[in-house]
């Protein structure tokens, strides 16, 4: 195992953003806008980029597609934020292949979801997990997110996993269950660390000794949500939890149609890019989107 990579993945905590995909009216891919939104992240002290992941809509981009949206945002970075990259899927042997035959460079980690609709084993998960661990030398990052996948990756399988593979390093928990997460957190290995992937329960697990999140409402909140993570992560909870009421309403308001419905239409509020998403998602529903509207009225 490569230690200088594992250690360099170690140096990523606090604000990671699941970059969205922005598209054209014509519904091809504003490279131009995304090359603006890692722009955006990197003077708005985000931590790292995680590319390609469900936030993306990364299903719906073809592999030309994907290369390109992955090789944009590592230019843009140009090392400057280290970078997660969504591999992952339901088969495990595609996964293993693209781990063992594509370019990796500029990549810091993986972030590998739980296979969906499969609906495998606890047991089905560890020999995945293993397989894709013994696959790359790259760090790990698990991704638990049953309310997607159907499957909820248990925190013994989530613990065994850290403990028998070096490079599994961290999983980003979107179960919003809080006790399977302390479980987690309390029994952890040293140096495998815990990921929020839920805004609306960052504060908390931060207080609990999380290392960060990895956030969808930080596509277009850089700023407000990277000063509430680093105050949080520094013990400043006061002021933290001031910033985190501001945006508690924009959480729900999120993901009320779906993700990233939400926070396609807030970004095209705010001038970022253009509210479309490729089928089979739909923008945002009218009602969706004039709340949004009053809550950044109501934000200025």
């Amino acid at each position: 195992m490569n230690k200088d990579i594992i250690k360099n993945f170690r140096d990523m905590h606090g604000l990671g953003v699941a970059l969205v995909t922005p598209f054209k009216n014509d519904g091809s891919v504003d490279y131009d806008a995304l090359v603006r939104l890692v722009d955006y992240q990197i003077a708005n002290n985000t931590d790292f980029l995680c590319v390609l992941g469900t936030t993306a809509e990364t299903p719906t981009l073809s592999a030309d597609e994907q290369r390109k949206v992955r090789e944009t945002v590592i230019e843009r970075n140009a090392g400057r934020l280290p970078i997660l990259l969504g591999v992952g899927g339901n088969c495990t042997q595609t996964i293993v292949d693209r781990l063992s035959h594509d370019a990796m460079e500029g990549v810091d980690a993986i972030l590998s979801v739980v296979p969906y609709y499969n609906k495998p084993t606890q047991a089905g998960l560890l020999a995945h997990f293993g397989a894709i661990a013994q696959a790359t030398e790259l760090p790990i990052v698990l991704y638990n997110v049953p309310g997607r996948t159907g499957v909820n990756m248990l925190p013994e399988t989530t613990l065994r996993l850290a403990n028998d593979y070096a490079n599994v390093v961290a999983i980003k928990e979107a179960s919003g269950n809080m006790e399977q997460i302390k479980a987690i957190l309390n029994q952890r290995p040293e140096g495998f660390k815990v990921f929020s992937g839920d805004d609306g329960i960052t504060l908390p697990l931060l207080k609990d000794g999380a290392d960060g999140v990895i956030s969808v409402i930080g596509n277009a909140f850089a700023a407000e949500f990277a000063q509430l993570v680093h105050l949080a992560m520094n013990g400043e909870y006061a002021e933290a939890e001031a910033i985190d009421q501001r945006l508690k309403q924009m959480y729900e308001l999120l993901f009320l149609d779906g993700n990233p419905a939400g926070i396609k239409a807030v970004s095209q509020m705010r001038g970022m890019m253009e509210n479309v998403l490729r089928l089979p998602l739909v923008p945002a529903s009218e009602a969706t989107t004039a709340k949004i509207r009053e809550f950044l009225a109501a934000y200025k």
